[in-house]
C-alpha cells in the first residue's frame, strides 16, 4: 500500500468511473428500481431469528406487508466473529441466538429458508456486521443470495478490533467472491451509518461514497449508498441531496446504484407515539429526498428486540405514511445549502491522494488522522475529532482533529464533556418524547 499523498489515484479513479459499460442489475436492485418508478418507497426491517422456521415465518410476514417491502435476514453474533463452532453448538442445544447463523446452518438449510419466499417480487438481504466476512460471503454466494451489506471501514471501526488494513484486504477478496457470480449480487455500504449518531453528515457521505468506489474497484456493479437520519430534518435533506449528487459523480455509468436511508439509529424515544413520530419523520425525509429504500425501526426499540408482528406494524405504518405523502403531492422542499456537499467532496478527493487505489487510500487516510470518526475507540481511528449538536439541532464539527474540515464560529469554543456527550446522545429521544408529553398535557387540559 502506498503511504504518500501525492499519488495519481483521484485522476485514475475518475477516468475509470467513465467506463461506458451498461450496469448489471441484481434482482435486489431491479425490485428497488421498479418500485421507485411506480412511486413506491421500499421499506425494510432489521430482523433475524436463529431457527429456520421462525426466520421463514418472519420473511413471509414481511412479504405480505401492504406496501413495497424487501426481506432481511440478520445474522447472529457468533457468525459475525467467525465462531461458527459456537453457533453450531447453540443450534444443537436449542439456545436462543440474536440472529440467523448462516454458515452454521449451511447452504442447503439456507436455501430451504429462501425457497418459495425470496424471488423477483421479494428479494432478501443478509445483514451481518462482520469485519472479516469471507466464510459468510462464500456461503451466501453458494446459496444464491440476492444482497448483503457492510464495508471495509463501516464494519471494522465500530464493531471489531480487527486492524483496518486486514479488514480492507479481506473485503477486497469478499467483493471479488460476490462479483464472480452468474447472477449479480447487490452490496450496500454501511458507511453512512458510522456509530449511528453524532457523526456530521459530510463524513458519513464521504465514507459511503468511498466504500461504494471500493466495491466498484473490486468488481461490484450493483451498489447502494447509505445515510442515517440524524438530529435535523433540514440538514438531513441537504445531506441526502449531496449523497445522491456525489454518487452520480463518482460511482460511474457502469454501476446500478440507489440510496438507502436508516431511521434514526441512536437513543430511541421511550413513548410509543414519540417512536412513531420519529419513524414518520424518517419516512417524510425519504419521500422528500427521493430516497428509494428505508430501513425501518419499531416502536419498542428503546426496550427490546421487536417481534415479527411489531416489525410488520412498523413497515405498514411507514408504507402508509409514504403513500399519503405521495397522494398529497407535497410541493418540493427547498434544500438549504450549508456546505455539506463541498465538505464531503473535499474529504473524498483529499482522501484519494493517500493511495493508488481506494483501499490503500482509506487505510492511509485513517493512519494520518485525515479521516477520523468522532468517539470511535478503534485502534486505527485517531479519535481526536469531536462533533456537537448546534443550537438549531444540526450536527457540526466541534473539533476536527487533523481532518480538513472547518468548525463553525462559536461551536468549538467549549470542549465536549462526558455530560454534554450524554446530553447530545439523548437529543432525539427528548425531542420526540417531549412533543408527545406536551401534547398529552394539552389534551388533558381540554
Amino acid at each position: 500500500m502506498s503511504s504518500g499523498i501525492e499519488g495519481g489515484g483521484p485522476a485514475r479513479l475518475a477516468r475509470a468511473a467513465q467506463a461506458p459499460v451498461a450496469p448489471a442489475r441484481s434482482r435486489f436492485s431491479r425490485f428497488v428500481r421498479r418500485s421507485h418508478e411506480q412511486g413506491l418507497l421500499v421499506v425494510q426491517p432489521r430482523m433475524g431469528f436463529a431457527d429456520t422456521a421462525t426466520m421463514r415465518r418472519g420473511l413471509q410476514a414481511v412479504r405480505a406487508v401492504r406496501g413495497a417491502s424487501v426481506g432481511t435476514v440478520t445474522v447472529d453474533s457468533y457468525t459475525r466473529v467467525n465462531d461458527h463452532a459456537s453457533a453450531r453448538r447453540a443450534l444443537e442445544r436449542g439456545d436462543d441466538l440474536n440472529g440467523y447463523p448462516v454458515v452454521a446452518h449451511g447452504v442447503q438449510e439456507t436455501r430451504r429458508l429462501l425457497d418459495g419466499v425470496a424471488g423477483e417480487d421479494f428479494p432478501v438481504q443478509f445483514r451481518h456486521g462482520s469485519a472479516l466476512p469471507r466464510e459468510l460471503f462464500a456461503t451466501l454466494a453458494r446459496v444464491g443470495a440476492d444482497a448483503t451489506e457492510g464495508g471495509p471501514v463501516s464494519y471494522c471501526l465500530p464493531y471489531s478490533r480487527v486492524p483496518l488494513p486486514q479488514a480492507t484486504a479481506a473485503w477486497a477478496e469478499c467483493c471479488r467472491v460476490l462479483a464472480d457470480q452468474p447472477e449479480p449480487m447487490h452490496l450496500e455500504s454501511f458507511g453512512g451509518c458510522m456509530l449511528g449518531q453524532l457523526c456530521p453528515p459530510s463524513l458519513l457521505i464521504a465514507l459511503s461514497i468511498l466504500e461504494g468506489m471500493f466495491f466498484r474497484e473490486h468488481g461490484m456493479r450493483s451498489i447502494s449508498v447509505s445515510y442515517a437520519q440524524q438530529t435535523s430534518p433540514e440538514q438531513d435533506l441537504e445531506a441526502l441531496a449531496a449523497l445522491r449528487r456525489l454518487a452520480a459523480q463518482w460511482l460511474g455509468d457502469d454501476v446500478d446504484w440507489h440510496v438507502v436511508l436508516y431511521t434514526f439509529m441512536g437513543v430511541f424515544p421511550r413513548t410509543p407515539v414519540g417512536a412513531y413520530r420519529m419513524l414518520e419523520d424518517s419516512v417524510r425525509l425519504a419521500v422528500a429526498s427521493g430516497t428509494e429504500r428505508l430501513i425501518v425501526k419499531t416502536a419498542v426499540e428503546a426496550y427490546r428486540i421487536p417481534t415479527i408482528e411489531e416489525n410488520v406494524d412498523a413497515l405498514e405504518f411507514a408504507a402508509a405514511v409514504a403513500a399519503d405523502e405521495r397522494r398529497r403531492g407535497t410541493a418540493a422542499t427547498a434544500v438549504q445549502q450549508t456546505g455539506v456537499y463541498e465538505e464531503a467532496l473535499h474529504l473524498i478527493t483529499s482522501t484519494l491522494r493517500f493511495g493508488d487505489d481506494v483501499g490503500s487510500a482509506l487505510v492511509n487516510a485513517f493512519a494520518h488522522g485525515h479521516l477520523d470518526v468522532p468517539y470511535c475507540l478503534h485502534q486505527d481511528n485517531a479519535n481526536r475529532s469531536r462533533a456537537a449538536v448546534d443550537p438549531q439541532g444540526a450536527l457540526r464539527w466541534a473539533d476536527p482533529g487533523a481532518m480538513p474540515v472547518a468548525v463553525p464560529d462559536g461551536l468549538g469554543a467549549a470542549p465536549v464533556t462526558a455530560r454534554s456527550l450524554i446530553d447530545m446522545l439523548g437529543y432525539n429521544e427528548r425531542r420526540f418524547d417531549r412533543e408527545e408529553l406536551v401534547g398529552a398535557a394539552v389534551r388533558g387540559m381540554l
